[in-house]
């Protein structure tokens, strides 16, 4: 990705997650769901609106290293309330960690998950493999690894 157009990605990150809510996916009861869906990388994990989860490498445990541009870039899933798994997604995995902003942010087995602003819409995976803000970024699967092909 080149500089430029990493740039340009973030500033529009920084403007629509000033506009957004603080919590995201979450449904008609205020819940945050996760679920799965078929992409052309086989079976990986969603939000609640079908929007691609990822992980983070640079993250320790379930403590997340992405805040600020990052966070903007790699919006973490923000939990409401305990969240909730449908599809494929497994309950067991789920949990949350605590942001160094006070929120909570959603985990599945034990690491942060975030959506990326160059996805525009479910199903899209255009951050698998990308190497941005010192760390690479791939989906996670419903076991909870990274699918790290290409």
């Amino acid at each position: 990705m080149t500089s430029s157009f990493l740039r340009a990605t973030v500033a529009a990150a920084l403007a629509i997650a000033l506009a957004l809510p603080l919590t995201a996916a979450a449904g008609a009861a205020g819940t945050t769901t996760v679920g799965t869906r078929s992409t052309a990388l086989g079976r990986v994990l969603t939000d609640g609106h079908g929007r691609t989860l990822y992980l983070f490498r640079r993250d320790r445990g379930s403590r997340s290293a992405c805040s600020g541009a990052c966070a903007a870039a790699w919006p973490p899933l923000i939990a409401s309330g305990s969240p909730h798994a449908r599809g494929g997604a497994r309950r067991s995995l789920l949990g949350t960690t605590r942001r160094r902003d006070g929120r909570r942010q959603v985990t599945y087995r034990g690491h942060p998950v975030y959506r990326f602003i160059g996805d525009s819409g479910p199903g899209q995976t255009h951050g698998e493999g990308l190497e941005e803000f010192g760390g690479l970024w791939y989906v996670v699967a419903p076991s909870g690894r990274a699918i790290t092909r290409g």
